[in-house]
């Protein structure tokens, strides 16, 4: 795998409203920058920042305080679309709720929903406005995927034999059994989270960085420099 070794690459996926957990990572990243210098770092965060967790607006306040440094990637995760056909489709709330979406509420101050009294699409409307126009924008902003040398970042990984160029929304975002089987080379080395393990899965075609932050209370941090790779 060939990369710049001038520059070094941070890398966190899945971070599920776990602010407690973030923010010693982003303390860890700046003490190594300022510990080794590199020339050029940029810092990939690669989706599913909402729901889950207890702390959606924390994360998000930390995530767009961190882009105003101008060297982080935001990837979006198939959380976050979620969350936005949720605000076009109230009809899907309590599919949302049933994989976090009560723990985003409950951050933005909104009480926890009662599916037999409560409207969806005024709840929504609701979140809609307690939300800072800034985490609207973030959400709006997010990026499919990152290259960078010889990886490629992305959310929940790629189809096997589709180019990476051709890739579609839904499986960069969703995708599961048929990429994680796949010993395939990608023409790229995948960098890639969404499926949890219990500690980074590092393989010949690609590396999964998602530990489950929000149930094991470990959130992994991933350096990328020259031809080495150290999970932490």
């Amino acid at each position: 795998m060939l990369f710049n070794p001038a520059r070094r690459i941070y890398a966190i996926s899945d971070i599920h409203g776990c602010s407690h957990l973030l923010q010693p990572m982003l303390r860890v990243i700046d003490a190594d920058l300022a510990h080794s210098r590199p020339r050029y770092a940029i810092e990939v965060f690669m989706g599913d920042y909402v729901d889950r967790g207890p702390d959606t607006r924390a994360i998000l306040d930390l995530l767009v305080e961190r882009s105003r440094r101008g060297n982080s990637i935001f990837l979006k995760g198939n959380h976050e679309a979620f969350l936005v056909r949720v605000f076009e489709d109230p009809s899907l709330f309590e599919d949302w709720l049933r994989i976090g979406g009560a723990q985003t509420l409950m951050s933005y101050g909104l009480a926890p929903p009662d599916l037999k009294r409560d409207d969806p699409a005024s709840i929504m409307r609701d979140l809609i406005r307690a939300m800072p126009g800034e985490h609207l924008e973030f959400l709006d902003e997010l990026r499919l995927s990152f290259t960078c040398g010889d990886f490629f970042f992305v959310h929940a990984g790629v189809r096997p034999g589709v180019p990476l160029a051709e890739q579609s929304e839904s499986d960069l975002l969703w995708i599961r059994e048929e990429f994680l089987q796949s010993e395939e080379q990608f023409g790229k080395y995948i960098v890639h989270g969404h499926t949890s393990v219990r500690t980074a899965e590092v393989l010949a075609n690609r590396v999964n960085i998602d530990t489950g932050a929000y149930a094991t209370g470990n959130l992994t941090l991933m350096s990328i420099q020259g031809s080495r790779m150290l999970a932490v």
